[in-house]
């Protein structure tokens, strides 16, 4: 049988609900005193601001374009990081997420893109989008690019 004084110690409290009608204890004022400056809400002094609250110095996430999606750009691998890769190997997201340069989720969302960073030493294959400059590199090394931009065909 369980004693009270071997019961484990509650250290949460409930949350106290706050300007629900007067029969909740809490209701008009809801605790704050009457009128004036210190009975509003105080978003921006907690965050120790003080002046305009963050949410209102963003207008146009509050209202236009709040529900348009965050896009992002693509995950960057520099050149330097492909030496570790095995000769003639052709690079892609797997083989990227294989030695843990990128992540695979986010690699398939966003997608990634080789940057001309560094020396390459080893031939490769590389199956990505590249910067002018690795892809000249990437070629004195012995490699080859095989990523092709496709063009969207326009009605005419």
């Amino acid at each position: 049988m369980t004693d009270l004084h071997n019961l484990p110690k509650t250290t949460e409290k409930k949350k106290k609900i706050l300007g629900r009608g007067g029969g909740s204890g809490r209701g008009k004022t809801s605790g704050r005193g009457t009128k004036g400056q210190k009975s509003r809400g105080k978003i921006s002094v907690k965050l120790g601001e003080g002046g305009v609250s963050f949410v209102r110095r963003l207008p146009l996430y509050r209202g236009k374009y709040r529900n348009k999606p965050f896009h992002k750009k693509p995950l960057v691998v520099n050149l330097k990081l492909l030496n570790c890769i095995p000769k003639d190997s052709e690079v892609d997201i797997n083989l990227l997420t294989h030695y843990h340069l990128v992540d695979k989720r986010d690699a398939e969302i966003y997608g990634v893109k080789i940057l001309g960073d560094g020396q390459i030493t080893i031939p490769l294959i590389v199956m990505l989008p590249c910067s002018k400059r690795a892809m000249k590199k990437i070629e004195a090394a012995g490699g080859k690019v095989k990523f092709e931009i496709r063009k969207l065909q326009t009605k005419s």
